[in-house]
């Protein structure tokens, strides 16, 4: 592995540091509970990379979106950490445990986040780990090890810079030209998308405003520290398979020059960096981390049950009602 830079040292060691305040995902029930990994590892120059997915266009839920790897729980005894890894494996084929990741690499459990309201009604607990190797070691997980991944969920697996996501533009040299195109994200121009690194608006979510934050990340060929892993194609005779992705989805993601990373994983990212680096985003943002308050607010009204009914969706006035009950 590189050497870490001071800055990307700095900023595992304040991870590794972090204590989060009181959860509410352990009040949730099963039904409700759901984990994500942000895992991060250094690049051949020292700074901290992060592993993302494109999810599969077949899914039931953010077809086609970015994502971190994650899920919802299998059982209430399942921490946050385990359900993070354990999706990891199935979506990404990351090995639940050391002794099965290729020599020197092993993954550092460094910390969880504040839990997020997913607007699929589920507490996301963001859980941050280190892809770390020995010291003595120069093996580089972006060459040794990200290759190796198996997608066996999602349409590609790729990597972002970490400390970006608290920039407007783009950190690496001569990126530039590596720009999307109208044709990556349809309807982005006209939302007033330029399809720079980042675009950011801001929409009414949880009775309050909400910065949605848009994060372009250079995927294409001229980007020499980008690796997309994509499923890996098998031969001879295949089982017959119900719902196959297009091939016209395929071919529209292997055109893309760039990823778009927004919604509660581009928010996930930029609270993560916060923490990280003790630095506050270049652009507006919300200032609180996670929605603990407002789970433990909708739990206190009755909402969040274990069953959640055809056409029962969050409504203004549930969150009208959760902002002023009394915790």
């Amino acid at each position: 592995m590189a050497t870490l830079t001071p800055a990307s040292a700095q900023a595992i060691a304040r991870l590794r540091a972090y204590r989060p305040p009181p959860t509410q995902w352990n009040n949730l029930p099963l039904s409700r509970r759901a984990a994500v990994l942000i895992l991060l590892f250094a690049d051949r120059a020292g700074d901290l990379r992060v592993v993302l997915t494109m999810r599969a266009g077949t899914l039931r839920s953010y077809a086609g979106q970015a994502a971190l790897p994650g899920g919802k729980s299998d059982t209430l005894s399942e921490t946050p950490f385990a359900t993070a890894r354990r999706e990891a494996y199935e979506e990404i084929g990351l090995p639940l445990h050391d002794a099965q990741l290729p020599a020197p690499f092993r993954v550092e459990h460094l910390c969880q986040l504040p839990s997020n309201l997913a607007r699929t009604e589920l507490g996301v607990r963001p859980c941050v780990a280190f892809l770390n190797t020995s010291s003595s070691s120069s093996a580089a997980a972006e060459s040794a090890l990200i290759p190796r991944l198996d997608p066996k969920e999602v349409a590609a697996v790729f990597t972002a810079p970490f400390h970006n996501f608290l920039r407007e533009k783009d950190e690496a040299d001569g990126l530039a030209h590596t720009s999307a195109s109208a044709g990556d994200f349809p309807g982005a121009e006209a939302a007033g998308f330029k399809a720079d690194w980042y675009r950011g608006v801001w929409t009414d979510w949880h009775e309050s405003r909400w910065r949605m934050h848009n994060f372009y990340v250079p995927v294409g060929p001229t980007n020499s520290s980008q690796t997309v892993v994509r499923p890996k194609k098998k031969t001879g005779p295949q089982p017959k398979i119900t719902h196959p992705s297009p091939p016209a989805e395929e071919d529209a993601l292997e055109r893309q020059t760039r990823f778009r990373v927004f919604g509660m994983t581009a928010r996930i990212l930029v609270d993560a960096a916060r923490v990280a680096y003790g630095e506050e985003p270049e652009f507006e943002h919300n200032a609180h981390f996670g929605d603990e308050d407002m789970i433990a607010r909708l739990l206190k009204t009755g909402r969040l049950a274990m069953e959640k009914r055809q056409g029962d969706e969050l409504t203004r006035e549930d969150f009208k009602n959760a902002a002023v009950t009394k915790l």
